[in-house]
């Protein structure tokens, strides 16, 4: 991995850089397609961060398989600077696969950012991978909501800048917040977004890949306890 940025004006530098190669479009998936959802979870107190990537068929939604990475925290946090401190584990994770992804969806933001460089569009670039952004906020953004069956969505604005969707997953159910990683079209994201929240609001890669953290986490601390009255 090349150099990581360790200053808040390292990271916005490498945000503007990054940024316009961003491709905002791309056709929908095919039903033999394989999606990836990935998550990261932290433990604070012992500076660990802990990623998961779960990679699903399209049309089953059957785990084909599934992998974690664990590090220790790599930048601050930084309101607008999150990728910098969750990529890194999240791209072992995804290069631990023995199968490319032909998307994947991140538990956050594409170009749904202020920078247009949300965690998913960053993955995209540095990876050459389709990503999508599936948030449960529409962080600072505004949206009218979107009628109550599922399907329906209103647009995700900017200003008047149209940045992703409020999608309704489940009928009667808050939306979820679909915006463009790379590589894909908006439409096309939510798309697949809905086809991968057959059953409940978040899509099944979030739901997976949240689980998957989750549990790599507690696994990683209970290592460090052990090591450590080992060393005692």
């Amino acid at each position: 991995m090349p150099a990581w940025p360790a200053t808040e004006a390292d990271a916005l530098a490498e945000q503007d850089r990054l940024r316009a190669l961003v491709d905002p479009t791309g056709p929908a998936l095919s039903d033999d397609a394989l999606v990836a959802g990935v998550d990261v979870a932290y433990d604070d107190e012992r500076d660990v961060v802990v990623a998961a990537a779960v990679l699903l068929d399209f049309t089953t939604l059957e785990t084909v398989e599934e992998t974690t990475a664990a590090g220790t925290v790599r930048f601050p946090y930084l309101p607008g600077l999150l990728a910098f401190r969750e990529l890194p584990p999240v791209l072992d994770a995804l290069a631990a696969l023995r199968h490319r992804p032909d998307l994947v969806l991140c538990d956050g933001y594409g170009i749904a950012h202020p920078r247009r460089l949300g965690l998913a569009s960053h993955l995209g670039v540095l990876t050459g991978l389709r990503t999508a952004g599936v948030a449960k906020t529409p962080f600072s953004f505004t949206h009218d909501q979107p009628g109550p069956a599922r399907g329906d969505w209103s647009p995700l604005l900017d200003g008047t800048e149209i940045v992703g969707r409020a999608l309704r997953t489940r009928t009667g159910v808050k939306p979820v917040f679909v915006s463009v990683g790379h590589r894909i079209g908006l439409a096309e994201a939510c798309e697949a977004t809905l086809a991968l929240a057959s059953r409940y609001r978040l899509p099944e890669t979030t739901r997976r890949a949240d689980s998957r953290c989750r549990r790599a986490l507690a696994e990683a601390v209970l290592r460090g306890r052990g090591e450590s009255r080992g060393l005692a």
